[in-house]
Order: structure tokens, then sequence, then C-alpha cells
């Protein structure tokens, strides 16, 4: 399985929280950058949260200060905690694996107002 699998999308109101998670292919998961996008519609598709393998992070400037990526090596699995959520924030969250290149199908996001 080399397609991404994300999970925990969903409805949450403005100021809640969502925790997505992606399960990546088992390959050297360890060595693996690993990224979060989203795309809202209408709206071309843009980083979110880019993890490396050293576990160095980089953030969208809209997302700074209120969204964490994380990873699991164990679990073969990255994390997006998503706090202080905004309408704005709404759209398909992706995962997107750099060695393989592979994107996840997508999980969907809404945050209401």
């Amino acid at each position: 399985q080399l397609q991404p699998v994300e999970s925990g999308g969903g409805l949450v109101q403005a100021g809640g929280s969502l925790r997505l998670s992606c399960v990546a292919s088992s390959s050297i998961f360890s060595r693996k950058t690993l990224g979060w996008y989203r795309q809202a519609p209408g709206k071309q598709r843009e980083l979110v949260a880019l993890i490396y393998d050293t576990g160095i992070t980089i953030y969208g400037d809209s997302v700074k200060g209120r969204f964490t990526v994380s990873r699991d090596n164990a679990k073969n699995t990255v994390y997006l905690q998503m706090n202080s959520l905004k309408p704005e924030d709404t759209g398909v969250y992706y995962c997107y694996d750099r060695e393989t290149t592979y994107w996840g199908q997508g999980t969907q996001v809404t945050v209401s107002s």
C-alpha cells in the first residue's frame, strides 16, 4: 500500500479542535518527509505542515501557532493536531509522502462559524 491513508476529518465549530492521522507505507518510514496540504473550493492546494525525518517541522503562515504536526515512526503515522480552528481552515486535507510521491485520498474538514 503506497498511497497514504488519512482519517480524522469532520465538522467542528470555530474555536474547536481536530486531529488528523495519516498512515503511510512502512518502507523506510522513519526516513520519510511527510506533508499535510489542504485545498479549499476554488483555491489551489497549499502547504499546511511538513515534518522531516529529523523531526524538523515547517508550517504555513496561516496555521502557525495553531496546528502541530508530529509523527510516530513505530506506527508509520503522521498526525496533524489542529486547534483554534477557523472557518477559513475548511477544505480537503491531504497527506503527501515525499519519498513515494503519493498523495492520500484526502479527508474533509469543515469549520462552522
